[in-house]
C-alpha cells in the first residue's frame, strides 16, 4: 500500500542545509498499523507530511496504492489526499462555530466525481461516523461544548467520513488525559480490528506506540533500527514498471 524508496527531504542550502530525511526506505502493507517514534527533529513528522501528500520529497520515490505520487503537482496531491487519506491531528483542528455534524460533513463537500454524495447522503454518512465513535447524541454540539476526548473523536469521525484507505494520526493522544487517551486508542483498535483500516501513527508516547503492530524508530532523518522495518518486503510492495 505504501512503498518509499531512498527518500530525502532537504531544507535550506550550504551551511544552513538540514536533511530532515536522509535516504529512508520502508513499506506499509494494507491493513497494517504502524507507529513512528523518535525525538523532535528526527524526521518522523516530515515523513508523515509526505505520506499524507502535504509535502513532496527532495528525491526518492513514494508509491501509494500502486501509483507513484512523489512527482505529482499540488492539484494532483490534493486529489489523492481527498480520495485516499484521513487525518487526525493532536490539536483536533475543529472549527469553533461549527457543530459536530457539520465538522464531519465538511470534507465530503469537497469530494469530486463518483465519490461525491448528495447533501442528504452526506448528512447520513456524518451521523453514521459520529455514531461509530460514540457521539451519536452530540451531533449538534460545538467544540466548546465537548471535552477534549470528545473533540478528538469528532476529528476521527471527520477523518473516516471519506472512507479513506489510510488513516494518518499525528500524536492523537498528545492533548488528552489518560482516560480520554485510552478511549481514543480503543477506537483505533476497533477500526483496525473490525474494518482492517491501515493506520500510520506518529507518537512520542512509548505506551501508545506499543499498541501498534510495528514500531519504526527515527533518528537524525533515518530509521534508527532498520531491523524493525519490513524493508526486505519492498520489492513485493513496489508496482511493476515503477521507477
Amino acid at each position: 500500500m505504501i512503498a518509499i524508496q531512498n527518500m530525502t527531504k532537504v531544507y535550506g542550502a550550504g551551511e544552513a542545509e538540514v536533511r530532515a530525511l536522509d535516504g529512508v526506505s520502508l513499506e506499509v502493507v494494507k491493513g497494517e498499523w504502524v507507529a513512528i517514534t523518535g525525538p523532535s527533529g528526527s524526521g518522523k513528522s516530515t515523513l508523515m507530511h509526505i505520506v499524507g501528500c502535504l509535502d513532496s520529497p527532495t528525491s526518492g520515490a513514494y508509491w501509494l496504492n500502486g501509483a507513484e505520487v512523489s512527482g505529482m503537482n499540488d492539484t494532483e496531491l490534493a486529489a489523492v489526499r481527498n480520495r485516499e487519506i484521513g487525518f487526525v491531528f493532536q490539536s483536533f483542528n475543529l472549527l469553533s462555530r461549527v457543530d459536530a455534524l457539520q465538522q464531519v460533513m465538511l470534507p465530503l463537500q469537497y469530494q469530486r466525481g463518483e465519490k461525491r454524495l448528495p447533501r442528504g447522503e452526506r448528512s447520513k454518512r456524518a451521523r453514521e461516523m459520529l455514531g461509530m465513535v460514540g457521539l451519536g447524541d452530540r451531533t449538534h454540539h460545538r467544540p466548546t461544548e465537548l471535552s477534549g476526548g470528545q473533540q478528538q473523536r469528532v476529528a476521527i469521525a471527520r477523518a473516516l467520513a471519506q472512507q479513506p484507505s489510510i488513516l494518518l494520526a499525528d500524536e492523537p493522544t498528545g492533548n488528552l488525559d489518560s482516560k480520554s487517551g485510552a478511549e481514543v486508542m480503543e477506537i483505533f483498535h476497533r477500526l483496525h480490528r473490525e474494518q482492517g483500516l491501515t493506520v500510520v501513527m506518529v507518537t512520542h508516547d512509548p505506551k501508545v506506540a506499543a499498541q501498534a503492530q510495528r514500531v519504526i524508530h527515527f533518528q537524525d532523518g533515518l530509521i534508527a533500527d532498520p531491523q524493525t522495518d519490513a524493508q526486505q518486503g519492498f520489492n513485493q510492495a513496489q508496482p511493476k514498471g515503477g521507477a
